[in-house]
């Protein structure tokens, strides 16, 4: 990568890093083009030959915020198990980091749940993302007749039926003051009960 190019890359992660910070402490509304300039020591012009818009750069935060619940659902995808177990664990997984980020960083939860409300593209490539894994050890799954359906699809749209309360980030801010381990031992039930059914080829 020529020098240029990578001062590029790394003004534009520093903004970012920057704007992630003001979301956090200030809240979406507060965060500004203005704001995040002043602090990388920039123009507020020059924010936008890496970001288009606010909401460029407020979708980049959001983005940045979910990849490392896709970084970590993909760690369990990638392991040698049966795929009943992986697909145990990944639901399990993907409950547990929407709370924890719920929990620890409500500011940054919020600016999810407007780009949900807003139905912006940075969500459908979330969805898109663990979808893709989720069908991966489905398909896996299928392939060594551990799970019974005549389609991926059919497996899928059961799981998000059958654990909609528990991984839809909406119904997990809704469920904010039910204590978590609660909640855990809920899903952990439910996903023994609809695995049993997947295998049992009754979806």
């Amino acid at each position: 990568m020529k020098p240029a190019a990578r001062t590029q890359e790394s003004t534009g992660d520093r903004l970012l890093e920057i704007a992630t910070d003001h979301v956090r402490r200030h809240g979406m509304e507060r965060t500004t083009i203005v704001s995040v300039a002043r602090e990388a020591g920039v123009s507020h012009a020059a924010v936008y030959r890496y970001y288009a818009s606010k909401d460029a750069l407020i979708d980049a935060v959001t983005g940045q915020w979910l990849k490392a619940v896709e970084t970590q659902v993909a760690t369990v995808a990638d392991a040698p198990d049966p795929a009943d177990d992986k697909l145990e664990r990944m639901m399990l997984l993907i409950a547990r980091l929407y709370r924890q980020r719920l929990e620890a960083e409500p500011a940054l939860y919020a600016l999810w749940l407007a780009a949900l409300a807003g139905r912006r593209a940075v969500v459908r490539k979330h969805k898109r993302r663990l979808r893709a894994l989720i069908e991966r050890v489905v398909e896996e799954g299928r392939s060594t007749e551990l799970f019974r359906a005549r389609s991926n699809e059919r497996l899928i749209a059961f799981l998000n039926d059958a654990l909609h309360r528990f991984i839809d980030p909406v119904a997990i801010a809704a469920d904010k003051d039910t204590e978590r381990g609660e909640l855990e031992q809920r899903l952990a039930r439910l996903l023994r009960v609809a695995i049993r059914a997947m295998a049992a080829g009754s979806v």
